[in-house]
């Protein structure tokens, strides 16, 4: 045995005193160094041998190569650790966002009745901010477990690089400046803008604690040809023409173990007031749910470069409008309310009625479907949450439209699991809230919603 070979000298000490005995060496794995300095893992199989002429014995080793396959089990064991972790983390955001939906909009409610001078008046804005950051943090679990609501459509991603830089100029601040390479024409992909302009904020904001002294953020995009030697590398990933974004930095880098771990959730190598771990995982997740790929190159010293693939759309990009402001959030249109958890139904029906709506509400959708049969007089608005016990709200919605097709629907959700045939994606022009919301925000939308209706109508 050559002493140099072994990456532990006591490995090789033991496996020298084993070779010695009459055991046999079974499927040991171990690591070698070649003479670049490069570590391998082999696996050693031998037994001992007698020469039969001269009664010597021998020990026969066969020495087999298995880094890359280690490799890639160590990527499959590292995909399915984050599918389970997504599971779990999609579950407690599901419930949790109905807790926090109803928890504001009672704080809203009983603030608007008491006024804000009152010593109880800070103390329900208090509990309100509160309710409000533990809704930041299930979004990003939302993000992380690919269970978030998107609207998709095709968007130039240059288009929407160029867009966030000034913003995100002013969020960096003086002391880092954002170079941009981008190509014109690239082409579309299938992607949620809002999700995509966070997840570059993310990458961005990871950039910057990254860079305390200061650097350079440089962003690039173009075109990419993923072939069947990036698949072999990348378990899950797909041949095909895509469009990428690459984030670098110049900022300290990550040894191979922070890599390894760094889009798991509530993994931070940061101090605890400077972020929840959650940024990365979000951004993890959300590329995935575009049906995309994210990986990271790091070197202590030398800066991080994350690279985004995201499938080319066979559509041209869509040019995102403005929405319309809303001058007050009150009406007298009849909303038929579909929500399974209680406390969530009883606050959005008072917030309806307290604005001048008429509510019909309901626990579920075969409840839903009974009640339009008897009903006599129109429903304005299909409220519904998506995920429900029995028919789930899509389905619901796509069953009341034969039957009332002027009628106009708005879904709620805080977890996309109704949504799982299609990655959590809904129709085009289909609309949604996500929860946690205030009655404020829910009651702009529907006005929104419904006037713009009423001046498509006209």
């Amino acid at each position: 045995m050559v002493p140099h070979v072994y990456a532990r000298a006591d490995m090789r000490a033991e496996l020298l005193r084993r070779s010695l005995s009459p055991m046999e060496l079974l499927g040991e794995e171990v690591m070698w160094r070649r003479k670049t300095g490069e570590e391998i893992r082999v696996r050693l199989s031998g037994r001992p041998s007698e020469e039969p002429q001269t009664h010597s014995t021998t020990f026969e080793v066969i020495v087999e190569d298995i880094t890359e396959q280690h490799r890639l089990h160590e990527q499959l064991r590292q995909a399915q650790k984050m599918e389970a972790i997504g599971q779990l983390a999609g579950g407690v955001a599901h419930d949790f966002n109905n807790m926090l939906t109803a928890i504001l909009g009672y704080t809203e409610l009983l603030t608007d009745q008491i006024g804000p001078d009152k010593a109880i008046g800070r103390d329900l804005r208090e509990i309100r901010a509160a309710a409000k950051r533990a809704a930041a943090l299930t979004r990003q679990l939302l993000a992380f477990s690919r269970k978030q609501v998107l609207a998709m459509a095709a968007v130039d991603l240059t288009h929407v690089v160029r867009t966030v830089t000034p913003m995100l100029q002013r969020l960096l601040g003086e002391r880092i400046a954002i170079t941009t390479t981008l190509a014109d024409s690239v082409g579309s992909v299938m992607a949620d803008v809002a999700q995509l302009e966070h997840l570059l904020i993310n990458l961005s904001l990871n950039a910057r604690d990254a860079m305390p002294e200061g650097g350079v953020l440089t962003f690039t995009t173009g075109n990419a040809e993923l072939d069947g030697a990036y698949t072999v590398t990348h378990p899950g990933a797909r041949i095909g023409r895509y469009v990428m974004v690459r984030v670098a930095d110049t900022g300290v880098g990550m040894p191979p173990e922070v890599q390894a771990r760094i889009f798991e959730p509530f993994f931070t190598t940061k101090a605890h007031d400077r972020g929840t771990g959650l940024g990365l995982a979000a951004a993890y997740g959300t590329v995935k749910q575009f049906g995309g790929y994210i990986e990271v190159e790091s070197q202590v010293g030398r800066g991080t470069t994350f690279t985004i693939y995201l499938p080319k759309a066979s559509q041209p990009a869509q040019v995102q409008g403005a929405s319309l402001p809303v001058n007050a959030p009150v009406g007298t249109e009849t909303i038929l309310l579909v929500e399974d958890e209680s406390g969530v139904r009883a606050f959005v029906k008072i917030a309806l009625q307290r604005f001048g709506y008429r509510v019909v509400e309901v626990g579920s959708a075969e409840a839903a479907l009974i009640l339009m049969k008897t009903f006599e007089g129109p429903i304005d608005l299909l409220l519904t949450d998506v995920v429900l016990p029995g028919i789930g709200g899509r389905e619901l919605a796509a069953q009341v439209g034969r039957e009332r097709p002027n009628m106009h629907v708005l879904f709620m959700s805080g977890y996309a699991r109704g949504l799982e045939s299609s990655d959590g994606r809904l129709d085009a022009g289909a609309q949604l809230i996500e929860k946690p919301f205030t009655a404020q925000a829910l009651l702009t939308r529907i006005r929104q919603l419904l006037a713009d209706a009423d001046s498509s109508a006209a």
